[in-house]
This record gives C-alpha cells, structure tokens and sequence, in this order.
C-alpha cells in the first residue's frame, strides 16, 4: 500500500466473526503517529475540506458508509467507503473532503503525523499554489 486508492486489509473470518488488523509496514505505508476517528456526523454534513503538507493518511469506515472525495490539483476522485476490511490511502498534498456520510458512519483515521496545526492547508487557493 504505497499509491493512492482503496486497499483490501486482511481478513481472517471463521465462525465465530471476523478480525482484520492494520500493521506497519505490511499494510500501513507509514509509521502510525497519530490515530482518530470521525462519528456522529449529521445528516448533509461535510468533514475534511483540508490538505496536509506532509501527513499521510489512510482511512476506514469501521462502520456506515461515507464518500472520500480527493483531489491532487489536477484531478479528482471519488473512494466510497463501506467495508470495515477497506481502507483509502491518502499521500500528502491531496485535498480531502468527506461527504454522504450514513447514519451512525464510523470513520477511522491512521496518519503519519502526530497533531501538528501548521500542517493543515486549510486555504483551497493556497492547495493550488502549491500543486502547480
């Protein structure tokens, strides 16, 4: 897991449920530095609408569905989300917006980056610039 898009995690089913794990580097491109997630989000809410200079991300929706709309300055893509065993990688400099969320949706997030508020490109026109 290395490019942008959706990702297959393992899957172990037996009769007694499923497991899937996340592990560094098999499946995760980076080291984890930092983990959230995303719930409760009302209906026609939109969460995101950022870019980070440096972090990476790959995201899961643990439960529900939602949309991962990304865009790298040249072009744009849709990833929808709605299996707890697929995940999104997200590279730096891709602008992020997450829409359609369904009710009860449960977003997790693995990024390279411990919290770091001036990694955030919160300025769409700023994003541009810095991807022409």
């Amino acid at each position: 897991m290395n490019y942008l898009g959706i990702y297959s995690l393992p899957k172990v089913e037996d009769q007694r449920g499923n497991l899937t794990f996340l592990q560094s580097p098999m499946n995760v491109p980076f080291a984890i530095g930092r983990v959230y997630w995303i719930y409760g989000v009302p209906g026609g809410q939109t969460r995101g609408s950022h870019a980070f200079r440096s972090a990476e991300e790959v995201m899961i929706a643990l439960s529900g569905s939602f949309d991962v709309r990304l865009d790298n300055g040249r072009q744009e893509m849709v990833f929808h989300l709605n299996r707890s065993y697929m995940g999104v990688y997200i590279p730096r400099l891709h602008w992020r917006t997450l829409e359609n969320f369904s009710t009860n949706s449960l977003c997790l997030v693995l990024s390279s980056t411990a919290y770091d508020a001036t990694d955030y490109i919160r300025s769409y026109d700023e994003f541009r610039s810095l991807t022409e």
